[in-house]
């Protein structure tokens, strides 16, 4: 049985790939995962805002009391090896990448257009294999048009892509007025490869407090849907690689997205759920779903039910929509 696949052009063992999570944030929880089979880790996300406040509190407590005695310029010496706050995660990332034979995929959530550029260069010199750029922008301001949006997003892109030589890949939120052409730009920017989809804070209010409250609960494989459409329709659509990365629980939502046209599974909450070693029982169902269906690799369930076997993808997805809704009976409802 040939599991073996290809992602930003890095060659997996198969295609079940260990995202960003508490787990892969040290390099003991990314050891568990590639003793447990992970293929590829993507390591928890960089973020600028944590390593500004790093620095200011670095500042603080280095330049306290510096002043009070003239023979005292600082009550702490400086530390040479200390790099903006992001020392300990660019040490984390240099550890994994020599210690791990899977490829270490680091994970880049910036702000601000200096951020990108010197924190992607930082993560290559620690010997990423990969930087997947995780684009979290809520865009709240009247005045800022969907144009607008799409435009930063792919300013960043180029300007990552021109910066770094390692292959680099774009998380996206759903929410885009004609995902297939952005994705299409994105990836004439540089992109490698599409992450679908990330998933947004989720707040809620607690009526006893009136206290809104902060929640980002774990993913089912109810959001399956959303990230398998988009599948299908970009397959064979765009060139490059593509990532499903929500509902993932089983190797039945692995075997889907395949079937969709992904080139890897990312899965998270499953992990988190079930431990590490979880990701083994999905990689070995996917093997014993293959052979019971007689097919000898992935490659050959790559995209065998992707939009592109279909005349007119835009007529039959409203069909379908039109379908759903007027064939539905009360009581009646599949599960």
């Amino acid at each position: 049985m040939k599991l073996a696949t290809r992602y930003l052009g890095l060659e997996l063992a198969h295609p079940i790939v260990a995202s960003a999570s508490p787990l892969t944030s040290t390099l003991d929880g990314m050891r568990r995962l590639e003793d447990a089979g992970a293929s590829a880790v993507v390591m928890a996300s960089l973020f600028e805002e944590q390593i500004r406040a790093e620095d200011t509190a670095y500042a603080l407590l280095t330049e306290h009391g510096s002043n009070s005695q003239a023979e005292a310029s600082s009550y702490f010496p400086e530390l040479s090896d200390y790099n903006a706050g992001v020392s300990g995660h660019l040490e984390t990332v240099r550890r994994a990448s020599e210690a791990l034979d899977i490829p270490v995929i680091a994970s880049l959530n910036g702000t601000t257009a200096e951020g990108w550029l010197e924190h992607a260069r930082n993560l290559e010199q620690a010997g990423a294999s990969a930087i997947e750029l995780n684009v979290y922008s809520v865009p709240i301001d009247p005045a800022v048009s969907g144009a607008e949006v799409e435009r930063r997003t792919l300013e960043i892109v180029r300007h990552v892509r021109a910066s770094v030589q390692i292959p680099i890949s774009v998380k996206l939120a759903p929410y885009f007025t004609s995902l297939p052409h952005l994705a299409a730009d994105l990836v004439r920017a540089g992109a490698g490869g599409l992450v679908l989809f990330n998933r947004f804070y989720a707040p809620d209010i607690d009526l006893k407090t009136l206290q809104m409250t902060r929640s980002l609960p774990l993913s089912t494989k109810a959001e399956l849907p959303l990230s398998l459409v988009w599948i299908g329709l970009l397959s064979r659509r765009v060139a490059c690689s593509l990532a499903a990365s929500r509902g993932v629980e089983t190797e039945v939502e692995v075997v889907k997205y395949l079937l969709a046209g992904a080139d890897v599974v990312m899965t998270t909450s499953a992990l988190l759920r079930r431990g590490p070693e979880h990701l083994g029982v999905m990689r070995d169902g996917l093997v014993r779903w293959l052979a019971e269906n007689r097919f000898e690799s992935v490659d050959a369930i790559r995209g065998l039910k992707d939009a592109s076997r279909v005349a007119d993808a835009d007529a039959f997805l409203r069909a379908n929509y039109v379908a759903a809704l007027t064939d539905y009976v009360p009581g009646k409802l599949v599960q």
